[in-house]
């Protein structure tokens, strides 16, 4: 699917600067915030640096973005403690699927975890939260388009879910955060979700990427994430869906 598909901007040129694509976004951001009435102050950029290197987020940090997004604990881990070292302030989401046996380490890192998606991770979570006396910020992941071979809470299930973060695991769950299928128009699963988090008193939508980014604040999202349209094309082996 092209970007003129999913109604966005232009692919990022590599010609160009880091901080100029990150300004571009900024102002793509802020358009579509305003275009639906809302403050661009609600929306959160999650710049997405997996695969990319300490010296290629740099700059963009030097631009002042300070919310950055990883798939993977072990490169988060190598990346950015000496990057938090040297820039104080700068927060790490976690956005790709989470192993539970990597919740010690992700709950200890990073800032929010996106991808909340079954009992298993609940449980390993909850038991970390309440050891290391630390919560980050968490999204629980809708597989809005019940694609298999992508993570995610089924939309049907979603509210029982939901209740069971709460009640059963006593996790404090701040929003929901989808993928839309590559070949689908993103909007009615951008709906989709915002209407599962009203429902649920949820007031964060982790939603949106490189191509569809406007499209998803049109939608409430208050995170989205993009990674391409910032840092440049990434190597197809290295790239996947949470957040491009």
């Amino acid at each position: 699917m092209t970007n003129r598909d999913r109604g966005t901007s232009e692919p990022a040129d590599d010609a160009v600067s880091a901080p100029a694509r990150l300004a571009a976004v900024r102002a793509g951001i802020d358009a579509a915030a305003r275009a639906a009435g809302r403050d661009p102050g609600s929306v959160t950029l999650v710049a997405v640096s997996k695969t990319f290197a300490r010296d290629e987020i740099e700059p963009v940090i030097a631009a002042g973005q300070r919310v950055f997004g990883e798939n993977r604990v072990q490169e988060a881990k190598a990346k950015w403690t000496a990057l938090r070292e040297a820039h104080p302030g700068v927060a790490v989401h976690m956005i790709g699927p989470l192993q539970s046996n990597k919740a010690r380490e992700a709950v200890a890192l990073f800032d929010a975890i996106h991808s909340v998606d079954r009992p298993s991770l609940c449980a390993a979570l909850a038991k970390e939260v309440q050891r290391a006396g630390r919560q980050p910020l968490l999204f629980v992941e809708v597989n809005t388009g019940a694609e298999p071979q992508k993570a995610g809470v089924l939309p049907e299930e979603a509210d029982a879910f939901l209740a069971a973060c709460r009640d059963v695991y006593d996790l404090g769950i701040g929003g929901l955060m989808c993928i839309p299928p590559a070949d689908e128009a993103p909007a009615p699963h951008f709906a989709l979700t915002q209407k599962i988090a009203r429902r649920n008193g949820l007031e964060l939508l982790s939603m949106g990427m490189s191509d569809d980014f406007d499209v998803a604040v049109r939608f409430g999202a208050t995170h989205v994430r993009v990674g391409t349209a910032i840092f440049g094309e990434r190597p197809m082996a290295a790239a996947d869906a949470a957040g491009d």
